[in-house]
């Protein structure tokens, strides 16, 4: 191992590794014992985000043994000052998706196999399994009947067929379609599958497509199907299946571009049984590792508020080598993504303020929390598995402070905070902190955001949101510790300190009051229907939609539904998963009185919901 030392206390920067021994050796020799300098320095600063941001780290993708590394790192830092683990350990072990790939897929039409990943894939929706049987073709896959549109796909008997599906809408030029609530994939896998279907199979028109490029299979965290196999495929293969079949749409034989032509222009329904047999075979292979939360605790001294917690924290994940299944900015660029910014310096602003709290341990009288989450770059993840599995009551939890990108602070000196609308002091209590502090504070009200804040706001916890935003090399391998202004990261975390302190001690908690949605989800770009409910994204041995949060006031909430619901039917229709609950409730409409099937408890019980569009 070749380490460069510098003269800065106790910097280590390192250069070259080649084993995960001489890794967690550094990790070591990096962690000193108690607390030397409670002070928070430029230099620690930097010997923090020096190794977090290392290549020996590789970008601390998420399930890899340099992500692991990071996290014990983190641990054993603030550890090393005197906080402690919950009951559990320190690290908090989730599962997570990090690819999806096609297995051992076939597809027979005939006697012709089509070739996979060039004329055929699977969707990352797709059932495993395998399936021979005739084929429908079934137009645009629309089931509607609204007062503003009526469009019927599925005229044929689908009981054990295939059902050949177009992408898209008849009107793909129309940003105002009124066919686009309806027009998504897996909206049109549930309306095949209601009618019988035991695959479908997509392909693109010309207008949809004109290169006829295959899907790119995307991860998904749930790995949640839509029971059936489901293909994407060339319109040339399509073709093949459409040999020797009749419709009254186009005169001569057809073919997929003259039958998305003839739709498009009539803007009328085309269904017709095909004379091919299809074999397929589904094989859908999801990558699944574990990653950790870092999770520690500083008991406070007030014998009655130590049982109330002010949390903060940050994710330490980054994109690894970035590449094209990846957010990397440069998805063409296999490279460390160093992630200095994003999120190392959060990281190590938290283990500096944690060094200080420590070290004024005495003073505190509510206990702190403070973590590092796994798996913010896929989704807040570990964030979504803390909240879903806390180490204490969550309405113990009084605010969470959150530090996502803190080390670019400009020339102006511009500081944002979100969340600020949470809490009923929160705005008066920034501004008393800031005093001669030369910051410029940028506020924003919203509970939810792009990080891991945004899992606490659901749980009426106020929340603060601390960053000094984005910039070019957000997400690219340029993210490096040579471009971070320690100054400002020192000015921010010493203003952070106080924040915090001043939460720890007073003698009331924030208030906690919505400010804005709590849910991110629309089940369709142009659906005005809404349920009021944050759904679970998570992986669930359920089967259903398990609620995690309420709107107030919502059409959920006046009906009686309550956070931890699961939903299994909507209108008698069954709920699997997020994705038909998303079918579902794009067929809606609001104002419209349906039923929903929940269970609560292990009961199932029937709630009728009227629909809004609020």
């Amino acid at each position: 191992m070749k380490r460069i030392t510098e003269n800065t206390g106790r910097i280590v920067h390192v250069i070259k590794t080649t084993t995960a021994m001489a890794l967690l050796m550094l990790a070591a020799s990096c962690t000193q014992s108690g607390i030397d300098n409670p002070e928070i320095t430029q230099e620690e600063l930097h010997e923090h985000i020096s190794f977090l941001a290392s290549d020996s780290l590789k970008g601390r993708l998420p399930g890899t043994e340099e992500g692991r590394i990071a996290a014990e790192y983190i641990g054993n830092e603030l550890m090393s000052f005197g906080f402690e683990a919950f009951e559990g350990g320190a690290y908090q072990e989730f599962e997570v998706v990090t690819a999806v790939t096609a297995g051992d897929c076939k597809l027979a039409i005939g006697d012709k196999e089509a070739v996979l990943s060039e004329e055929f894939t699977p969707f990352s929706f797709s059932e495993n399994g395998e399936h021979k049987g005739e084929v429908v073709f079934c137009g645009y896959g629309f089931n509607i009947d609204s007062e503003e549109l009526s469009w019927n796909d599925f005229s044929h008997d689908l009981t054990g067929k295939w059902a050949l599906v177009l992408l898209g809408d008849p009107e793909p030029r129309n940003p105002d379609s009124k066919f686009i609530p309806y027009a998504g994939e897996k909206s049109k896998v549930v309306n095949a599958k209601d009618h019988g279907a035991a695959g479908v199979l997509f392909v693109s028109g010309v207008g949809f497509d004109k290169k006829d490029a295959l899907t790119k299979m995307k991860i998904d965290q749930t790995g949640a199907t839509l029971g059936i196999p489901v293909f994407h495929i060339k319109r040339s293969t399509a073709d093949q299946i459409l040999e020797g079949s009749e419709t009254a749409v186009v005169a001569s034989e057809p073919t997929i571009a003259a039958l998305e032509a003839s739709i498009n222009e009539k803007l009328q329904p085309e269904s017709f049984i095909c004379k091919t047999v299809v074999e397929g075979v589904s094989e859908v292979e999801f990558t699944r590792v574990n990653t950790q939360n870092v999770v520690v605790y500083l008991e406070g001294n007030d014998p009655l508020l130590k049982d109330e917690y002010i949390m903060m924290g940050g994710h330490y994940d980054h994109l690894g080598l970035g590449g094209p299944n990846t957010s990397s900015r440069n998805p063409d660029t296999v490279a460390v993504h160093y992630g200095a910014d994003d999120n190392a310096s959060g990281i190590a602003s938290i283990i500096e303020i944690g060094e200080w709290l420590a070290a004024h341990s005495d003073t505190l009288k509510r206990s702190v929390i403070l973590t590092a989450f796994g798996a913010e770059e896929i989704g807040i993840l570990g964030s979504k598995h803390f909240t879903s599995n806390p180490p204490v009551e969550l309405d113990r939890v009084k605010t969470m402070i959150n530090l996502d990108m803190m080390g670019r602070l400009k020339a102006s000196n511009d500081l944002f905070i979100g969340g600020v609308g949470t809490s009923v002091e929160g705005e008066a209590l920034l501004g008393e902190l800031l005093g001669e502090r030369e910051l410029n504070l940028s506020f924003s009200y919203n509970g939810l955001g792009p990080s891991d804040h945004a899992a606490f706001y659901i749980e009426d916890i106020p929340v603060l949101f601390i960053s000094t935003g984005a910039h070019e090399d957000y997400h690219t391998p340029e993210d490096v510790i040579e471009k971070l202004n320690f100054d400002g990261m020192v000015a921010i975390s010493d203003y952070v300190t106080a924040l915090a302190l001043e939460l720890i001690n007073a003698e009331d908690p924030l208030t906690f009051q919505e400010a804005g949605p709590k849910k991110t989800v629309n089940s369709n770009r142009r659906s005005s229907v809404k349920l009021g409910i944050m759904p679970n994204f998570g992986q669930s041995d359920v089967k259903g939609l398990r609620i995690d949060g309420i709107t107030s006031g919502g059409s959920a909430d006046r009906a009686g539904m309550l956070k931890g619901d699961v939903i299994v039917a909507i209108e008698g229709k069954p709920i699997a998963n997020i994705y038909e609950y998303m079918a579902r409730m794009g067929a809606l409409k609001p104002g419209m009185t349906i039923t929903v099937d929940i269970l609560r408890e292990s009961k199932k019980e029937v709630v009728i919901v009227q629909l809004s569009n609020e």
